[in-house]
C-alpha cells in the first residue's frame, strides 16, 4: 500500500466527514418534504415542557420553509455532498483534477466566508474558515507536478 502524505490523509478525513454530514442532511431534508403534513401536525401536537429548546427551535425553522425550499435544499445539499466524496476519493489516489476540483471549490468558498464572518463571528465559522484556509494552502503548496 502506497504512503500518502499525513497531510493529504487529514484532508481526505475531513471531506469524508464533510461528506457524510452532507448526505446525512440531505436525507434528513428530503425525508421532511416527504413527511411535510405529518410533521406540521406533529409540531402542532408537541409539547416540549422545557426538555429540549434544540427541538423546538428545528421544529419552528423547519415548518416556516417552504416545500420548495426544501426541496432544492434537500437536492443541493446531496449533489454537494456527492461532488465532496469525489473530491475526498480523487485526493486519495493523488489524482491532479482532484487538486484543481478542491482548490476551485475551497477558493470559491473563502469570499463568502468571509462574509459570513463580517455579519457575525462565531466559533464553528471561524475553525470552518481556518480548516478551509489550511486545506486550500496544503494544496496549493504541494500541487503534483505531473499527472498521472
Amino acid at each position: 500500500m502506497k504512503k500518502r502524505p499525513l497531510g493529504l490523509v487529514a484532508i481526505v478525513l475531513y471531506k469524508s466527514f464533510a461528506a457524510l454530514l452532507l448526505m446525512v442532511t440531505s436525507i434528513a431534508l428530503l425525508l421532511t418534504l416527504k413527511n411535510y403534513q405529518a410533521l406540521e401536525v406533529f409540531s402542532k401536537n408537541y409539547v416540549l415542557e422545557g426538555k429540549s429548546i434544540i427541538i423546538d427551535w428545528l421544529l419552528k425553522k423547519v415548518i416556516n420553509l417552504n416545500p420548495q425550499t426544501l426541496a432544492f435544499s434537500g437536492i443541493g445539499t446531496g449533489v454537494y455532498a456527492i461532488v465532496t466524496s469525489i473530491e475526498a476519493v480523487g485526493l486519495w489516489y493523488e489524482k491532479r483534477w482532484a487538486h484543481v476540483l478542491v482548490l476551485g471549490l475551497v477558493g470559491i468558498s473563502v469570499p463568502p466566508e468571509i462574509y459570513e464572518l463580517i455579519q457575525g463571528i462565531s466559533l464553528v465559522k471561524i475553525l470552518i474558515f481556518v480548516l478551509n484556509l489550511v486545506v486550500f494552502g496544503y494544496l496549493f503548496r504541494n500541487f503534483p507536478k505531473h499527472p498521472n
